[in-house]
């Protein structure tokens, strides 16, 4: 996991008109939050915050957040919880920041890496379906891994992976139902049937 740090600035305005002329300014709004915290509405350089996602280069960031307001600062640990996007050129309108501390768990949602090529695919000519994309984890803040691998090798057709068939990383606890399906291997034929029944699913619908 990457830290990085960042400055922030309290804002008193509020409200659509107020964030548009923040924009504007080269600044993008966002909040502030935590179990332990009141909502801090804020405004980071946009300039340098989009700079600090492309040095994250798409892994989770830990950020040393410097809070700025009248004169006083103060330093947060923060994750971002939500990038709201423009519905037409993705560009990032609104940042939500969630506050953590050092020594607590966090409870996150982290991607699978599907690592390996199936036995089923390879030689069986099966179709890897991939059921759930995130695990949720709890960990400490610095041990959260930017992915979980899922080797799906010894996978033939008709199998399964399930939570409860991966090691968790050191110092980090799964919280989905053991249960949970993350991938599957299926026959061909069986991917060609379940695409017709949607299909037909479709029509009926239209």
């Amino acid at each position: 996991m990457k830290q990085l740090s960042l400055d922030a600035q309290v804002r008193n305005e509020t409200g659509k008109g107020a964030a548009r002329k923040l924009r504007r300014t080269g600044r993008l709004p966002g909040v502030l939050y935590g179990p332990k915290s009141d909502p801090v509405p804020l405004s980071v350089d946009m300039h340098l915050f989009n700079k600090a996602l492309m040095a994250g280069k798409g892994e989770q960031i830990l950020f040393n957040l410097t809070l700025k307001d009248n004169g006083q600062t103060g330093e947060r640990l923060v994750l971002i919880k939500e990038l709201q996007l423009h519905p037409v050129n993705d560009q990032i309108r609104h940042v939500d920041f969630y506050e953590v501390h050092a020594g607590e768990k966090v409870q996150v949602d982290v991607p699978i890496r599907v690592t390996g090529k199936a036995v089923g695919v390879d030689v069986a000519k099966g179709v890897l379906e991939i059921i759930q994309r995130s695990v949720r984890i709890a960990c400490l803040p610095m041990s959260i891994p930017n992915e979980i691998d899922v080797d799906v090798t010894n996978l033939d057709v008709g199998d399964a992976l399930h939570i409860a068939d991966l090691k968790p990383p050191e110092g980090v606890e799964f919280l989905d139902d053991p249960k949970t399906t993350l991938v599957t291997v299926v026959g061909s034929t069986v991917q060609e049937e379940t695409a017709a029944e949607e299909e037909e699913t479709e029509e009926e619908t239209e």
